[in-house]
């Protein structure tokens, strides 16, 4: 009651919390902990390896996680020893058919040595517990096989937050090279067996960023076609939504229905010629009969996949669609549909349309651009549009920070050629944007897209190359 009537500073608070701790016989100082983690930029990558001594010890490393590593050696000062954080990191091991109940070991040095449980040679370690803590969490790579084996075998033996932290850490290591790019490649192939959306999702959002990578490499087909596989076998046991007898939906649990829009969203993005084929069929009712039987949580990939497949047609039908719609919720979703297209022409007519008419909203003028730029057969153009239109986007937009920062990061984020990065940095100069972060951020990210296809992009198609089939 301390401070009941007055102001609490931030030692105040930590230090209240630390008499708790005291009280439950915990003798640790929440103001060192905290300042570690309020203080300093950025998060840790916390790495646990086994021992080969027979004392079942693992040792414990932690640092700061970047994903370009070579800012370390640029920027020293930046990535000096004082980089460390007290880590609460919760741990388990298990086996093909036990997991033990959870721990929790405070890690505040650069690197340490616990001893754990009884350890043989197929237990497998696993850290951050249902994702708990702020930090990505790495570990050698005969326990990145173990773990992989285990989800292929029973994955149910490790939770569904811990399936879809492992994933979601396990691709992200391997885009900043801390990883070799075939791990997360082999964990995706269990997901025929994952009947959960978190991880389906964790995989999904994984996929889309390394298909906007790859997606204008001339071996691009050989990633889509190994996702394909790995998704397929779910797509065709969930299939799409069902149809009760008086043509009303029928409404599946939520997990349920989102796990089958992100599976079937997956299959259309990554070349199923079912999906590809019911999506058209939808398309071609909706044209024929003027009735809207596309069920309606899929109706974003219905549109996007028919426009993309489809004639000049149908992206006529859509944005006279788009204008006669009143639903606000509706019409987004079919002005998106309209940057699918693999024309060129009609691309380059949206993004005119879009800031030179009133014809498109003025608060969605950017996602036209954003989502231009996400179509690889658009990229190019909206890099050019944004470029060209940079003084009337800004003037527009500018003093909106949120709005600018969300042009600048959509429009920039999957670039990732040389020449790219290099007029990136020449528009910046000429438009004076040197002082803008967001600019900086985006210098940042390509160059990061750069390097990552220097270092990673052979490796990675190599691995693929050989990939089993099934």
């Amino acid at each position: 009651m301390t401070h009941m009537y007055g102001n609490a500073a931030r030692d105040d608070l930590w230090n209240k919390f630390s008499e708790a701790m005291q009280r439950e016989g915990k003798d640790i100082n929440i103001t060192q902990v905290m300042d570690r983690w309020t203080l300093q930029m950025g998060y840790p990558v916390v790495t646990i390896s086994k021992n080969d001594s027979l004392d079942n010890s693992v040792t414990i490393s932690q640092e700061h996680f970047v994903y370009d590593t070579d800012a370390k050696i640029q920027n020293p000062e930046l990535f000096n020893k004082s980089f460390q954080w007290q880590i609460p990191l919760t741990f388990a091991v298990g086996n093909s058919s036990h997991i033990s109940t959870e721990t929790i070991m405070w890690v505040a040095n650069k690197t340490e040595t616990h001893r754990v449980g009884h350890m043989g040679g197929e237990t497998w370690l696993l850290g951050n517990i249902n994702q708990t803590g702020y930090f990505r969490v790495n570990y050698d790579l005969h326990n990145w096989r173990l773990l992989i084996q285990q989800l292929m075998s029973n994955p149910k033996i490790i939770s569904v937050g811990n399936r879809a932290g492992l994933i979601d850490d396990v691709f992200n290591l391997a885009r900043a090279g801390y990883l070799p790019q075939n791990v997360p490649l082999q964990m995706i192939s269990y997901l025929s067996q994952e009947s959960e959306f978190l991880p389906w999702h964790a995989a999904s959002r994984a996929l889309y960023q390394l298909d906007k990578l790859l997606d204008r490499t001339e071996d691009h087909s050989l990633f889509s076609d190994y996702v394909l596989r790995q998704v397929e076998p779910k797509y065709h046991k969930l299939g799409w939504p069902s149809t009760s007898p008086d043509g009303s939906f029928m409404q599946p649990a939520y997990q349920a229905e989102e796990l089958q829009r992100e599976v079937i969203m997956l299959a259309c993005s990554f070349g199923s010629k079912h999906c590809h084929r019911q999506a058209v069929s939808l398309i071609s009712d909706w044209i024929s009969s003027n009735k809207n039987r596309i069920p309606p949580n899929v109706r974003d990939i219905v549109y996007c996949t028919g426009v993309s497949l489809m004639d000049e047609d149908v992206w006529e039908f859509i944005w006279m669609k788009f204008h006669s719609s009143t639903a606000i919720s509706e019409k987004k979703v079919l002005l998106e549909a309209l940057t699918c297209s693999g024309n060129v022409f009609l691309l380059n007519r949206l993004l005119n349309l879009s800031l030179t008419s009133d014809l498109v909203p003025d608060q969605d003028v950017i996602d036209v651009i954003i989502h231009v730029g996400r179509n690889p057969l658009g990229r190019h153009l909206a890099w050019r549009y944004f470029r060209e239109k940079w003084d009337i986007l800004n003037s527009r937009y500018g003093e909106a920070l949120f709005m600018n920062s969300k042009l600048i990061s959509g429009v920039t984020e999957f670039l990732n050629t040389e020449a790219e990065l290099n007029e990136l940095k020449e528009f910046i100069l000429t438009s004076g944007g040197e002082s803008a972060p967001a600019f900086a951020r985006a210098v940042e990210i390509v160059q990061a897209n750069v390097k990552w296809h220097i270092l990673f992009q052979q490796q990675f198609y190599r691995w693929l190359r050989k990939a089993p089939d099934g």
